[in-house]
Parts: C-alpha cells; sequence; structure tokens
C-alpha cells in the first residue's frame, strides 16, 4: 500500500472527453457526455483491490445515492493495468460493482489515456466539475484512510457539492487525495 497523492490538476481545466467501456453493461460505450450530471459530475479514478478505495466504497456509493437527485453525477474509471494486477480486470469490475452494490457507472480504461489526460495519479482521485464541465474541485474525500481511526463522513465532497448547489464559491484549501498509485502499464522496452 503507497501513499501517492494527487497530481491537482488545475482549477477551471475543462473536463477531457472519453468513451470508455462499462464492463457491468456488457461492455457498452459509455461517454462523458451521455453521463454527465445536469448540475455537476464527479469523475473518480479508482479500482476494486485498493485498500484506500475499498475504505470509502461505500460512503461514496452513500453520497451518491444522496447527490444524483440533485443533478450531481458520479462516473468511476479504473484505469489499472489489469494485465499485471488480474484484480482489477473488467471481470472483476463486474463482480466488484455487484459485491458493492455500486449504482454510478465504472468504466475501464485500458488504455491510460483517459488517466493520463486527467493528470490522475492514485486510488481513488476525486474531480468535481461544475455544469459546464469546468473543474471546481479536486483532492480528497474527507480525512480518513485505512487505519487512522478517523470517521469516514465524506466532509470535503460534501462542502464542495453543496457550496456548488447553491452557488457558492469553492473552499480555498482542497486536499490532494491519497491512495495506491495507478498501476501503470511498462513502457515496452524499444531496440
Amino acid at each position: 500500500m503507497s501513499n501517492t497523492p494527487s497530481n491537482m490538476l488545475a482549477l477551471g481545466t475543462k473536463a477531457p472527453d472519453f468513451s470508455l467501456p462499462n464492463p457491468a453493461k456488457n461492455n457498452e460505450i459509455q461517454s462523458l457526455d451521455s453521463l454527465k450530471g445536469k448540475k455537476g459530475t464527479l469523475i473518480v479514478f479508482m479500482c476494486n483491490h485498493c485498500p484506500f478505495v475499498l475504505h470509502i466504497i461505500d460512503k461514496l456509493e452513500e453520497l451518491y445515492e444522496d447527490y444524483r437527485s440533485q443533478g450531481i453525477e458520479f462516473i468511476g474509471i479504473n484505469a489499472n493495468d489489469a494485465d499485471q494486477y488480474p484484480a482489477d480486470s473488467p471481470e472483476k469490475m463486474v463482480e466488484f460493482v455487484q459485491e458493492k452494490n455500486i449504482n454510478f457507472p465504472y468504466l475501464f480504461d485500458e488504455s491510460q489515456d483517459v488517466a493520463k489526460a486527467y493528470d490522475a495519479a492514485c486510488t481513488p482521485d476525486f474531480y468535481f466539475f461544475d455544469d459546464d464541465l469546468k473543474l471546481i474541485y479536486r483532492g480528497q474525500m474527507d480525512d480518513s484512510r485505512p487505519g487512522n481511526q478517523k470517521e469516514i463522513t465524506g466532509e470535503d465532497l460534501i462542502i464542495a457539492f453543496e457550496n456548488h448547489l447553491a452557488g457558492q464559491a469553492q473552499e480555498d484549501l482542497q486536499r490532494p487525495s491519497l491512495g495506491c498509485n495507478i498501476k501503470w502499464k511498462k513502457k515496452e522496452a524499444r531496440n
């Protein structure tokens, strides 16, 4: 378990577009444009086996249930190298969705191009975009981490959601998420 922080993409960045397969929906290709929320979109880079993701996944699903009716959509993306980490394969993603009762789309970024476009670094890595798909929050869900005995509240995301829904400015201080590093594919040796 490595402690890799978010890279903290610049606020105001337009969400990079994507179309990716959803293993839990027979690999149906789903796009950012078709999934985005009316009021905002939370994109979270996550995976099936990371202890940091497992630590917060139930609260993340609870937040989704609380905020999707208010126009905020969540999209999970798994960019880990499934060849090196078979626990993150598309087949295991389907099992994960069923086991954890995940109702938001969970897509597979096999090429890792989407993760690179977002400058994602860890799992979980959170990006909250407004209704124009401009980045207004990036960073942690809350202060809880596996083993630190802090309650999983979702406080940082809740503040970002509530500020946005109320038309208020976001907090100046946005703390990086922390998690396992994204499992990048090894570059093939060139002769």
